[in-house]
């Protein structure tokens, strides 16, 4: 395994990850209008934006293919993503250890919205439940995630 940030070239990849991942779990954790709020908050323009502040990262495989991404907003990991043939064989785990070894150059905790697939991977890792959150979404569906909260 392999991990690099991201930059411009890589966007469509970061995006197909992101859309990837969200389309093939999402569905069996969250109504429709959830799945379609997490695919519009994570567009283009949010993923560019992300890129060209330095703060997405890819993770490779041992033949140099793309398995996952993580995006590191100050002391708050982001943007989680393994592809589904990735799952189960540690790249979110590598991932999670490299978010917090960078947040961790300059924090004393980390955060982290727990999708409902994930939450059990946070807590496994040593995060706690710090909040909960409910968004309506456009055709009345709701989104509900928890922040997570670990202490370094």
């Amino acid at each position: 395994m392999k991990i690099k940030k991201a930059f411009e070239k890589d966007l469509e990849t970061v995006k197909s990850i992101t859309y990837t991942t969200i389309k093939a779990v999402y569905p069996h954790y969250y109504p429709t209008g959830a799945v379609d709020f997490f695919l519009k908050h994570h567009s283009d323009e949010n993923i560019r934006r992300d890129i060209e502040s330095g703060r997405v990262y890819l993770i490779s495989d041992e033949n140099g293919e793309i398995a996952g991404t993580v995006t590191i907003a100050e002391n708050h990991i982001n943007r989680l993503f393994v592809l589904p043939k990735y799952q189960g064989r540690g790249y979110g785990g590598e991932l999670i250890r490299f978010a917090e070894e960078k947040i961790a150059e300059e924090y004393d905790n980390i955060e982290i919205d727990a999708s409902f697939s994930a939450k059990s991977i946070y807590i496994r890792k040593g995060y706690k439940f710090a909040e909960y959150n409910l968004i309506k979404t456009d055709n009345g569906d709701f989104l509900c995630y928890d922040v997570m909260k670990k202490e370094l």
